[in-house]
């Protein structure tokens, strides 16, 4: 949340919290975050970053995790940083478990997603030939998936 000071006549008094939508764009965050980034994957990153903006124009970005995470009414994918060796994209439907993920489905012919739970997976990413290769096939799985959202 940012904070905004409250203004009480000709004075600041203490700060007031106001909320972010999910959908509002921070990408100053994220790129500062990207910026002082040393991750041994950092080109895999910018890529699938690349690739996931592309994917919807009501795709937004922010911080979650202290990763760069995409959302368009809830956040659905967030980059695992600290996994290894390979690099990871998690796929999920918000903070919490919902009621409906028992009927959550999404086709996946190539294989791609490792289930974590009935609405959570992740993708492992090992190089940025990789990330060409399966760029396709992710799109059309981001679609299927933030469709559900």
């Amino acid at each position: 949340m940012k904070t905004q000071p409250k203004k009480t006549g000709a004075r600041t008094s203490a700060t007031v919290k106001t909320p972010r939508s999910p959908r509002a764009k921070a990408p100053s965050e994220v790129e500062a975050l990207l910026a002082e980034l040393q991750h041994p994957q950092r080109a895999e990153i910018l890529a699938l970053r690349k690739i996931i903006l592309a994917t919807d124009p009501t795709i937004g970005e922010g911080i979650k995790w202290n990763a760069p995470s995409f959302h368009t009414t809830e956040h659905f994918a967030t980059f695992h940083l600290r996994a290894k060796p390979d690099l990871q994209l998690v796929l999920h439907r918000g903070a919490r478990r919902r009621a409906d993920a028992a009927a959550f489905a999404v086709d996946d012919p190539q294989g791609l997603l490792e289930w974590r739970d009935s609405d959570r997976a992740v993708i492992n990413f090992k190089s940025l030939k990789d990330v060409a290769a399966r760029k396709t096939a992710l799109t059309r799985l981001l679609r299927q998936w933030i469709n559900q959202i």
